[in-house]
């Protein structure tokens, strides 16, 4: 039955990758869902989102409709580069089904409600960056105070890796770790952000450390429900480089949701370029994403659908 309170509603959030979907009642979290849509990489194909990518976004809708009709669409990353026209078409058609549409949000936006999502409710003495990896872009964020003192955004993501180095996919990769993060440097360029923690956001980061068996430590640096681990850069490596050599195939048998992991290599080999670049001491892996900045402002009104 559909629940008609106010304070019940949803955020679906579209990526290159991956649609992450939360149905909210009184800010608490009574639903959580992530499905793998490669919009991104079919998109490539004819320079158009697919067909079956939007009948599995509507698939979405229709689950969570089952919990309320306050849902809420962001468009991410490949939906800032469709055409108006595109994106007319596409709203025009969520809005006949389902009095829907979706909301473009900027790289900027994304970055910066992903931060605000980490930094708010932590107590930390010192430079914070907030890595918020993505299929098709990055954003690095860097607090202190809770204060934002630099920003840094890269035009390239997990999709393009992925893209570069086709058996970081495959059961064991035939790629060297440092062939592709030699590649990944390459892309970075110039980078003089300096932070001795390196918070990863934007995607379920502990997933892959659980899904392969990766032992984290508790977070000592400081308290918070959603950041409860840690791990030292030296600990970090020596997980990255052994992820090139394990059976990938066995983690996905594993898994509900086995497209994810294709591009689960690929995204540690980014974030372990990027903490080397910012001289991270440690490395704190989250599921936080753009939604932990957005929730109280759609509760209070400030956001609308």
């Amino acid at each position: 039955m559909i629940n008609l309170n106010n304070s019940v509603f949803a955020i679906i959030e579209i990526g290159s990758s991956n649609t992450k979907t939360h149905v909210y009642d009184n800010g608490k979290v009574i639903y959580n869902g992530v499905m793998t849509i490669e919009f991104k990489k079919n998109y490539a194909i004819d320079k158009k989102i697919v067909k079956d990518d939007l009948n599995k976004l509507y698939e979405i809708i229709e689950e969570v409709l089952e919990y309320t009709k306050n849902i809420y669409i962001f468009g991410c990353s490949i939906f800032r580069l469709i055409s108006d026209d595109e994106l007319k078409e596409i709203n025009d058609t969520l809005s006949e089904k389902y009095g829907l549409k979706i909301r473009v949000v900027s790289q900027e936006e994304e970055a910066l409600y992903t931060a605000y999502g980490c930094y708010n409710d932590i107590e930390y003495n010192g430079n914070i960056g907030i890595f918020i990896g993505g299929g098709g872009s990055v954003e690095l964020i860097v607090v202190n105070n809770k204060e934002i003192v630099e920003k840094k955004y890269l035009n390239f993501g997990v999709v393009d890796i992925t893209n570069k180095f086709e058996t970081l996919k495959d059961d064991i990769a035939k790629c060297s770790f440092e062939e592709v993060t030699s590649y990944i440097d390459s892309l970075i360029g110039d980078l003089e952000i300096k932070c001795d923690v390196l918070i990863l956001a934007g995607g379920d980061h502990p997933f892959w450390y659980n899904s392969a068996h990766y032992k984290l430590k508790e977070n000592i640096l400081y308290n918070n429900d959603k950041q409860k681990y840690m791990l030292g850069i030296r600990t970090s490596d020596k997980y990255d480089r052994d992820c090139l050599k394990i059976s990938l195939d066995e983690i996905k048998n594993n898994s509900n949701n086995p497209l994810w992991f294709n591009g689960a290599r690929a995204m540690k080999m980014l974030t372990n370029v990027i903490a080397h670049r910012v001289h991270a001491k440690y490395i704190v892996p989250t599921n936080i994403n753009m939604e932990d900045g957005l929730v109280d402002k759609i509760a209070n009104k400030e956001i609308g659908q």
